[in-house]
């Protein structure tokens, strides 16, 4: 007779953890609050849009550098400790840009470091948790820890920045954030969030078996899937980020390129889930392209479009592009290289997702100020989709395709 010894914590409890720890991290806890201090430290300090922005580009760097070392690292030791340091950092750095005295060099440094913890605490290592712990409805757990957790930060977070800068000053919107954190998120991450012990027999345990990253990387559907959701990710978000002055130039007032906006992150987040969900029920890689092909569409919407209605509808398009590819993203490791090494291997996948996602907003502005227009740039952006929704179509079906790529390049 065996004695099964049930791992600590429950799902119900991690998925809650993962969720939450997502709500803070640094999509929600920086990027979607930024704006908010934008103007104000600019004002305060006398700097230029352009040096504030630049700490983006940091978080951009830092993360292509770290992510790959600290996915390794959760391999060997666990996800939790390196979250709960990650969560308790990124709250303490948060809280140090309050007490900026007008040095930009400083400003910079802070970021350096804030971007460090971020990574530690990053979606791709509380995803690591979710793979490890979900063995059946894998895809919709890794939607709602990721998805629902970053939407639902970047609306609490932002207003409750809002409601502190406007009252009290941005110093006070940077504090109040890292209170949130340390206060009420990080204890209850101590309390629920858990490593999951490796479990022997049966398909989830040969999941768990895994290949490394480097065993991964000679095989085709390593390359497939990075080049695809680079593509894609990267040229998306760059849209994202330039919605509003996009529509500026067609002559739509900045309220509408916000309403744009808010549909296109609402419906990204939702669509994460939703992506899970219907990964989980439809068992084949190629159920993402017509998500990329609804990119597509929705970016044919933004430059030709004539009214709101239609603007907007071209935001939701957009939006299930993006979350088709980042709910995708975890659910591809899983299936097609094991969850044993999955910090390394979505470490490294995400790594070349953030250098697109950094380095296609610079080439949308080059190309504006070389043509006046972003036009030139979105037919870019639409055929690197394109390309993206073709290598997802070379993808082998899950199972015993991939399993016959797997084995020819370990030489089994």
């Amino acid at each position: 007779m065996t004695v099964t010894t049930p791992p600590r914590g429950s799902k119900g409890g991690v998925l809650f953890a993962c969720t939450l720890g997502n709500s803070v991290s640094v999509t929600p806890a920086v990027h979607a609050v930024f704006g908010l201090f934008l103007v104000p430290l600019t004002e305060a300090f006398g700097w230029n849009r352009a040096s504030v922005s630049g700490v983006l580009g940091i978080l951009a760097l830092v993360g292509a550098v770290t992510y790959p070392l600290i996915g390794r690292y959760v391999d060997k030791a666990g996800a939790r400790k390196t979250l709960l340091v990650g969560i308790f950092g990124l709250a303490l750095s948060i809280a140090a840009l309050a007490l900026n005295g007008g040095s930009l060099l400083q400003f910079y440094a802070t970021f350096t470091v804030l971007a460090v913890f971020g990574a530690m605490a990053g979606t791709p290592i509380f995803q690591k948790v979710i793979a490890d712990w979900f063995d059946e409805n894998r895809g919709t757990a890794l939607g709602i820890s990721a998805g629902g957790g970053c939407g639902i930060g970047s609306v609490v977070l932002p207003v409750l920045a809002a409601v502190l800068v406007q009252a009290w000053g941005w110093r006070a919107g940077y504090l109040g954030i890292s209170a949130f954190m340390l206060v009420i998120a990080l204890p209850l991450l101590v309390l629920l969030l858990r490593d999951r012990a490796c479990v022997a027999g049966g398909q989830a345990a040969a999941e768990r078996e895994g290949m490394t990253l480097g065993e991964a990387a000679q095989t085709p559907m390593f390359w497939l899937v990075l080049i695809a959701l680079a593509a894609g990710a990267g040229g998306t978000t760059a849209v994202f980020s330039h919605v509003v002055p996009i529509l500026s130039d067609r002559g739509f007032s900045v309220t509408t390129g916000t309403a744009v906006v808010s549909v296109f992150a609402l419906v990204t987040s939702g669509w994460q889930i939703a992506t899970g969900r219907i990964m989980d029920a439809i068992q084949t890689p190629r159920v993402a392209v017509p998500m990329y092909l609804m990119a597509v569409a929705g970016l044919v919407l933004l430059e030709t479009a004539q009214g709101t209605p239609l603007l907007l509808v071209g935001g939701a398009l957009l939006g299930i592009g993006l979350g088709g590819q980042f709910g995708a993203l975890p659910y591809f490791i899983a299936r097609y290289f094991g969850t044993r090494h999955f910090g390394s291997v979505i470490g490294a996948m995400y790594s070349a997702v953030i250098a697109a996602q950094g380095t296609t907003p610079i080439l949308l502005d080059l190309v504006f100020d070389a043509r006046h227009s972003y036009r030139p740039a979105l037919v870019g952006v639409g055929a690197a989709l394109l390309a993206g929704a073709l290598l997802l179509m070379l993808l082998p079906r899950y199972g015993r395709e991939a399993e016959g790529d797997a084995l020819f390049v370990s030489g089994h």
